[in-house]
């Protein structure tokens, strides 16, 4: 499997996820660059892999269909259901297996970002649309901190090579407060400087399951120190030992942060 990661809009990302000339993409915010990057690979996209409706993820999705005949679109069965994202031709579920030539994708549903976000596991990788960044998760739009915490649990889970391939380019700004969180940390103090001469060089920040243990506070509310920043954040609400109110106000001092 080869990923390559295709810059949309300001600082999103869409993924081409090759199996010899046969691809799909995740993602699709733009659809002339993703036509771009695929004849520069020399790719066929065979599908279109969604992992929530925001238009930032999804705005090229009618231009690929019109594109490419016969595309396939894949979305969570919430988000065909109710139409939120166009044109989808095969509604998935958790635990589903979605395949590509010799490549076959795990569906996790990750509600938190948007009740309908999911997650696709596939060849070492994870692509983690808007629920886990680098050093970071997304907003809660629709779901609760309950959900959120359940879905990044999940995703902390998978095997720790994996690599993460988010769709935001949010690594260095999230790691000046994962440093917040965290001052004395040497892990995020090396990340953050590896991240920012990823940038200077005008490469991506991906990680692995197992960076993102050792640096993002959002899967770290269980060690002493983050805990205890989160209790100082918002000493009234995060309640010592209660996972979901410490991730929740982690969440909300990373909102206003």
């Amino acid at each position: 499997m080869r990923v390559v990661p295709v810059p949309c809009l300001k600082d999103n990302y869409a993924y081409l996820v090759c199996d010899g000339s046969r691809a799909a993409v995740v993602d699709p915010s733009e659809a002339a660059p993703v036509l771009a990057a695929a004849a520069r690979e020399g790719v066929t996209l065979e599908q279109l892999w969604c992992t929530h409706h925001h238009l930032d993820h999804v705005g090229g999705v009618e231009e690929l269909v019109a594109a490419l005949p016969g595309v396939v679109v894949v979305a969570h069965q919430s988000d065909s259901e109710r139409k939120r994202i166009p044109c989808v031709t095969r509604a998935v579920a958790d635990g589903d297996g979605v395949t590509l030539g010799g490549l076959q994708a795990r569906v996790m549903h990750v509600p938190g970002h948007t009740t309908g976000a999911i997650s696709l596991v596939v060849g070492g990788a994870v692509f983690t649309g808007d629920t886990l960044f680098g050093a970071g998760c997304g907003r809660l739009f629709e779901g609760t901190p309950e959900m959120m915490h359940a879905s990044l649990t999940r995703l902390a889970g998978l095997p720790g090579a994996t690599r993460v391939y988010s769709g935001h380019e949010y690594t260095v700004s999230n790691l000046r407060f994962a440093a917040a969180v965290e001052p004395g940390s040497s892990a995020v103090t090396a990340r953050a400087e590896a991240a920012a001469a990823a940038r200077a060089a005008g490469q991506p920040t991906v990680s692995t399951i197992a960076d993102e243990q050792a640096t993002n506070p959002f899967l770290r509310w269980g060690q002493p120190a983050v805990a205890a920043a989160a209790r100082t954040a918002e000493p009234d609400v995060a309640a010592p030992g209660d996972a979901v109110a410490l991730f929740a106000a982690l969440r909300r001092w990373k909102d206003r942060f």
